[in-house]
């Protein structure tokens, strides 16, 4: 199969709003590929690499050489080019990866290259997510979607689900089942502003459970046999130690559990993200690292218990064999309530601890695996402020051509970082931006460049603000305050608002200063 059909595919199906249209080019796609080009297909038109780190970044995506003529890539070629990137190391290889990378590029026409940066950047916005290929799959197989739905779901990953419908049918699905030791996608956890609009999507009366900021962690065990798994259903077993201990002491002999691993200080608070994460990430020394940074495990769902599969029963079913056979000390804080004053008090309460918010969660959803529906609702503080816009990066993909990423700062008057009277940066972000957001900004900031406009990254004049929404602040040794806007986006520009009448930096600090 050749790499054109992918690129070609991806640009319409970003380039249409309609769902079915979507659906449609998908199936068609996966019609035409081989068994051994689904899995790249189905990474690719989800704006992946399927090797998740290549060393490969903006910087990779400067001068470029002029697109081919005409499309020769074979997308298997491509994925094995990126699997010979992703696995150089050592003194030269950052300019052993580019060069490669620059090859390819030659190699490639404009839709091609269009794509490529985007699989790098990660800037690949087209709309091929897991519903939509639930969908595709259903289309190209002529397989019922509640099928294929279930079957990605006890996957965890489209890929293989949709390499065995397309090869054996309905024998393929049958062949995805809840094993104990195989990971499947997390349930995900929909959004509202209040406690009512949560109970609104939920029902009530409701579970309320703390909202912890850690790794998310899916826990498998037989016997004496222990397996973790992350999120992105990555195995870390070797690296948390104290966890497997903690659920080989429980009461059990097969179990399936879900729930989140957290550092906390000696206060109970939680440490910096980072921390949970640097311990997480850590493959060396695991002991020493265990005992300089023990993990809390706070466990909020079974799926499996002693033989019996428990993923389509109601949440409170679920909630009640957790309880049987996990203690107090390992389960996520957590009442039942159809009282909004009971909720909110609730949430203030893990608010006051450190934590983030609240998961609201309904009582007769069952576990539905990598969806984010109503069943489970977080409700978390949003905190708004106006930045001043520092610097801009030109964006690739369907943004090739426009102004994207945002260097975003808080004004310094007292001059703690900086000269007084100047900026911190906290942060870039390319999130909440429109298309027409994106025009605008892309004519207003060349006119504030304060450089050349035709490299990458543009630093400009610090006038323009921006209304950013933001979770947090983090950690960060990167930035000159040593933290970082958490999961920032862009509600709107203010052109109207001087950069005088911006936020300070220590009015960031202030929200929730990250504990040691």
């Amino acid at each position: 199969m050749l790499f054109h059909e992918v690129a070609s595919a991806s640009a319409e199906v970003a380039a249409t709003s309609r769902r079915l249209v979507k659906v449609e080019r998908l199936a068609e796609c996966l019609r035409r590929a081989t068994p051994e080009d689904v899995p790249i297909v189905v990474a690719y038109l989800s704006g992946e690499l399927r090797q998740r780190r290549t060393g490969l970044g903006y910087a990779a995506l400067r001068d470029l050489p002029p697109p081919a003529d005409e499309p020769t890539l074979e997308l298997a070629a491509v994925d094995e080019e990126f699997g010979t990137i992703a696995d150089l190391s050592g003194p030269g290889s950052t300019t052993a990866r580019r060069e490669r990378f620059t090859a390819l590029m030659a190699r490639a026409t404009e839709p091609e290259q269009r794509m490529l940066a985007g699989l790098v950047s990660g800037d690949l916005r087209q709309g091929a997510l897991d519903g939509l290929f639930t969908e595709a799959v259903a289309k190209a197989t002529e397989l019922p979607s509640a099928d294929v739905r279930r079957a990605i779901m006890l996957a965890g990953q489209v890929a293989p689900v949709a390499s065995a419908a397309l090869a054996h049918g309905t024998k393929g699905l049958a062949a995805f089942a809840l094993m104990v030791g195989s990971p499947v996608r997390p349930m995900l956890a929909s959004s509202a502003p209040s406690a009512e609009e949560a109970f609104a999507k939920t029902g009530v009366p409701a579970a309320c459970e703390w909202k912890h900021d850690g790794i998310r962690v899916q826990i498998h065990r037989s016997g004496d046999d222990v397996s973790i798994f992350t999120r992105t259903l990555d195995d870390v077993t070797d690296r948390l130690p104290d966890i497997v201990e903690a659920v080989r002491a429980l009461p059990v002999s097969t179990l399936i559990v879900d729930g989140e691993a957290i550092a906390l200080g000696s206060d109970g608070r939680p440490l910096p993200f980072q921390r949970t994460a640097s311990r997480v990430g850590r493959r060396s020394d695991v002991a020493a690292a265990a005992t300089e940074t023990p993990l809390s495990l706070f466990l909020f769902d079974c799926l499996h218990l002693d033989g019996d599969d428990l993923i389509s029963e109601p949440g409170s079913k679920r909630a009640e064999a957790l309880h049987r056979v996990v203690p107090d000390a390992l389960r996520t804080p957590r009442l039942v309530t159809d009282d909004l004053g009971v909720a909110t008090d609730f949430f203030d309460e893990a608010l006051t601890a450190g934590h983030e918010g609240l998961v609201i969660k309904s009582l007769s959803a069952p576990y539905e695996a990598g969806r984010r529906g109503a069943g489970w609702v977080k409700l978390k503080p949003h905190h708004t402020f106006d930045l001043v816009i520092l610097g801009v990066e030109w964006g690739s993909g369907r943004r090739t051509g426009k102004l994207s990423n945002l260097h975003l700062g808080a004004r310094d008057p007292d001059g703690r970082y900086g000269p007084p009277g100047g900026f911190v940066m906290l942060g870039k972000t390319f999130k909440g931006l429109t298309d027409e957001m994106l025009d605008w900004q892309t004519e207003k900031l060349q006119e504030l460049a304060d450089g050349p406009v035709d490299q990458w990254a543009i630093p400009v004049r610090p006038e323009l603000v921006a209304e950013i929404a933001f979770d947090g602040v983090q950690t960060s040794p990167r930035y000159p305050a040593k933290v970082a806007l958490r999961f920032a986006r862009v509600i709107r520009h203010r052109p109207d608002k001087p950069a005088a009448e911006a936020n300070t930096i220590d009015e960031i600090l202030a929200i929730n200063t990250p504990s040691e």
